[in-house]
C-alpha cells in the first residue's frame, strides 16, 4: 500500500513540477523589490519600536496597546488604507509586572534571577521567611505536606542533575537538514522541524499536568509564594501564564508564581536537601487591567487596482503579541516588522497589485491563535459548520512568518501539492540569498493554520533556527539583541515578492478539498 501511494504521490509532485515554466516572474519588480529590501531597509528601526521602545507585548497589556497603535499609525505613514485596530473578541483582564525583586538571604547573600508568570498577583508588600522544598513524584506524595504551608515560600520541585550542552545554541540549516526537509517520507508522517520537538513537547506537557496539580494544593494549602526552575539553564527564565484560565475575569485567585533560573534554583534546592536553611525576601507587584477587556488585531491594506480583481484578497501576517520576560524579539517582534517591511517595500516602489494586498499583526496567539481564528471565523467562515462567507471565495493567499529571526531558506506546502510549480517559480529570484527548499509538510504552532483549518491556502516559509529554540523562544533572553539585520532584510524582500506575484498572478493560488464541518465528525463517531 505504502509503495502503491508513495508512487502516485511522486507522479504528481512530477506532474505540478512540469507546470513550473507556466508560472511568469515579474522581474523587473523583483529587482525593485531586491534593491528597496536591501539597500533601503528600516526593518529594524520598526523591531527597534516594537522591542526596546514597546516591548514587552502581553497581550491585554499597555506594551501591546501602545505596539498596536505605533504600528497602525506607521502603516497608514508609509501609504496604506484602512489602518485600524480592528476588534476580534473578549480577551480577558490584562497584565503588567510592575517590580519584581528575589533575594537569598541565607546562608548568604545572593540576588536571584527570577520572573513572574503572566497574571500572577504580587505579594502585597515585601515577603521574608524560610524557603521550603516540596520533594514530590506524584499526587500520592502530596499527604506528607498537607497542614504544614501555610505562608510558606515553597520550592517545587528538589534540584536537578547538572549538566554541560557541549552543542552550538545558534544553528543555520545545512544541506543535509534542508534535504530532509525537502524530502518527502511516507514512513515518518508529519515530520518536519515540530515533529523533532514532539517527545520533548510530550515529556514537558507530562511535567506541565503535574505542576499544575502541584500548584492548586499549595494554593488550597496557603502557599504565600510558589518557586519552580526554568526549564532551560545558562540563566535563562523561560515562562508563560500562571494558568490557562488567568485571563478571564472570573478567574479563581492564586498567589504568586515565580520562576527562577535553572542554576539559582538548584542551588538553593541543594541546600535544603542538605538540610541547610534557606531564607528569601521577595517582592513583586503586579497590575491586572480590566476597564478594555477586548482584544485587538491591526489590519492595513495596498488596494488592488484591477476593475474585477480587486475585491480579491492576499494576506500577509505575523503575531505581534508575546510573553513578558524579554521584548518578544524573535517572538515575534521580528515576524511583525518583516511584515510590514514587506508592504512598505511594495509602496516605496509604487507598486500597484491588481489584488488588494491586506497586512494583519495578530494579538492572543500565545494564548492559542486567539486573533487569526476569530479573524477567520468573521470574515471567511466558521471552522466548526463550515458555513462560507462571501469573502472566503475571493481569498487569494495567506502568508505568516513566526519561527524567530532566521532568514527564510523555503516555504512548507501544508501538503497543498498544486502549489509546488508556483512557489518553484516564486522562489527562483532568491536562489543566491538561500532560499530554495520546499517541504510538502505541516508545519504547526501559529497563525497560519487558522486559515488552513478552513481550507483556505496558508503557509508558513521555513527559516533559519537560529538561537530559536535553545536560547530565545518564551524566555528573557528574546530581545533586541538576538535578531540579525540580513535576515530580516533577506526575509522582508523575498516575502514582499511572494505578496506581490500571488497578488498579479491571473488565478488566485490553488486550494486543497474543503475539510468537513467539526459537528458533523463529532456527530458521526
Amino acid at each position: 500500500m505504502f509503495k502503491r501511494v508513495r508512487t502516485g504521490m511522486i507522479l504528481l509532485i512530477a506532474l505540478v513540477s512540469g507546470l513550473h515554466a507556466q508560472e511568469r516572474i515579474d522581474w523587473q519588480t523583483v529587482e525593485k523589490i531586491r534593491e528597496e529590501g536591501l539597500n533601503n531597509s528600516q526593518v529594524m528601526k520598526t523591531l527597534f519600536y516594537l522591542t526596546d521602545v514597546h516591548g514587552p507585548r502581553l497581550t491585554g497589556s499597555p506594551g501591546l496597546k501602545a505596539a498596536s497603535e505605533w504600528s497602525r499609525d506607521k502603516l497608514q505613514e508609509w501609504g496604506l488604507t484602512g489602518a485600524r485596530l480592528e476588534p476580534w473578541g473578549t480577551f480577558g483582564r490584562g497584565w503588567a509586572l510592575d517590580k519584581l525583586s528575589v533575594e537569598m538571604t541565607a546562608p548568604v547573600y545572593m540576588p536571584v534571577i527570577a520572573y513572574a508568570k503572566a497574571w500572577s498577583p504580587g505579594t502585597d508588600g515585601i515577603v521574608e521567611g524560610k524557603a521550603v522544598l516540596f520533594d514530590v513524584a506524584s499526587e500520592e506524595d502530596f499527604e506528607a505536606y498537607r497542614g504544614t504551608l501555610k505562608g510558606a515560600i515553597v520550592l517545587v520541585r528538589p534540584s536537578s542533575k547538572p549538566s554541560i550542552n557541549f552543542e552550538a545554541e545558534a544553528k543555520r540549516h545545512d544541506e543535509e537538514s534542508l534535504e530532509k526537509l525537502a524530502t518527502l517520507s511516507l514512513d515518518e508522517p508529519n515530520r518536519g522541524p515540530d515533529a523533532a520537538r514532539r517527545e520533548r513537547w510530550k515529556k514537558y506537557r507530562e511535567r506541565m499536568r503535574l505542576l499544575r496539580k502541584v500548584n492548586s494544593f499549595l494554593i488550597d494549602e496557603g502557599a504565600r509564594v510558589i518557586l519552580e526552575p526554568s526549564m532551560w539553564k545558562n540563566g535563562i527564565v523561560r515562562l508563560g501564564g500562571v494558568s490557562r484560565t488567568a485571563r478571564k475575569l472570573d478567574s479563581p485567585e492564586t498567589v504568586p508564581q515565580l520562576v527562577v533560573a535553572s542554576e539559582h534554583y538548584n542551588r538553593m534546592a541543594r541546600l535544603l536537601e542538605n538540610d541547610v536553611p534557606v531564607s528569601l525576601r521577595i517582592d513583586v507587584r503586579s497590575t491586572f487591567f480590566t476597564e478594555d477587556t477586548l482584544a485587538y488585531n491591526v489590519i492595513a491594506e495596498i488596494p488592488g487596482t484591477d476593475r474585477k480583481l480587486k475585491k480579491q484578497v492576499v494576506m500577509l501576517g505575523a503575531h505581534i503579541d508575546s510573553w513578558h520576560a524579554g521584548t518578544g524579539a524573535t517572538d515575534n517582534a521580528a515576524g511583525t516588522a518583516v511584515m510590514m517591511e514587506a508592504v512598505r517595500i511594495l509602496k516605496a516602489i509604487g507598486a500597484k497589485p491588481k489584488r488588494t494586498i491586506r497586512i494583519a499583526l495578530w494579538s492572543g496567539e500565545e494564548q492559542g491563535l486567539l486573533g487569526s481564528r476569530a479573524y477567520v471565523k468573521k470574515h471567511f467562515g466558521d471552522r466548526n459548520t463550515m458555513q462560507l462567507t462571501d469573502e472566503h471565495k475571493n481569498f487569494a493567499g495567506y502568508f505568516n512568518l513566526d519561527n524567530g529571526g532566521g532568514r527564510i531558506r523555503g516555504i512548507y506546502l501544508q501538503e497543498n501539492f498544486a502549489v509546488r510549480p508556483i512557489f518553484e517559480a516564486f522562489l527562483k529570484p532568491f536562489h543566491d540569498l538561500g532560499a530554495e527548499t520546499i517541504s510538502m509538510d505541516n508545519t504547526g504552532g501559529t497563525d497560519h493554520l487558522s486559515f488552513d483549518a478552513i481550507g483556505l491556502p496558508g503557509f508558513q516559509f521555513i527559516q533559519d533556527p537560529m538561537e530559536y529554540f535553545s536560547r530565545t523562544h518564551h524566555s528573557n533572553m528574546d530581545t533586541y539583541d538576538h535578531v540579525l539585520e540580513s535576515d530580516l532584510k533577506q526575509a522582508a524582500t523575498i516575502i514582499a515578492s511572494f505578496v506581490w506575484h500571488t497578488a498579479t498572478r491571473p488565478e488566485k493560488l490553488p486550494r486543497k478539498p474543503l475539510p468537513k464541518p467539526r459537528e458533523t465528525d463529532a456527530a458521526t463517531h
